[in-house]
């Protein structure tokens, strides 16, 4: 088992679910919910965690893009995400995550993929439960026990 340390480089929500999400100083979240005041609280997918280096990929498009651009509430950087497997635990500060799933089916093309023909979140993505809440802001460790 491979131990990854990785770092938050920005934390971000949305009120309504389909728009990009704004940088925030800090996150709350809560267990079983999520984040306190972003849209996917209470759902299946409860927080999304996108690495800094796919974002890149698109920058390197051509792209100008913000944090929270591809809806994600966490850009991590230096942790392999897609190493993860469902039920992998990610801490970060004092909170417990746990990995539900992988990518998503986009349904509706976003302005992300109408702009570059392509979009990183539904196969580079993952998603996450709250196992033990607490807060999250950027420059926190993420540490994360690869299977």
């Amino acid at each position: 088992m491979a131990h990854g340390l990785g770092q938050v480089v920005a934390v971000c929500i949305s009120e309504r679910t389909g728009e990009q999400k704004k940088a925030v100083d800090s996150i709350q979240l809560v267990e079983d919910y999520g984040i306190v005041g972003d849209a996917h609280g209470g759902t299946e997918r409860q927080v999304s965690l996108l690495a800094k280096e796919s974002i890149d990929t698109m920058r390197a498009k051509g792209l100008t893009l913000a944090d929270g651009d591809f809806a994600e509430n966490i850009v991590t950087s230096g942790v392999d995400l897609l190493k993860t497997d469902l039920g992998t635990r990610i801490e970060i500060a004092d909170v417990v995550l746990e990995v539900t799933q992988i990518g998503k089916t986009c349904h509706q093309r976003c302005a992300i993929y109408h702009q570059a023909g392509d979009c990183v979140m539904p196969t580079q993505g993952i998603f996450v439960k709250v196992i033990e809440g607490g807060a999250i802001r950027s420059g926190d460790e993420i540490h994360i026990t690869y299977p």
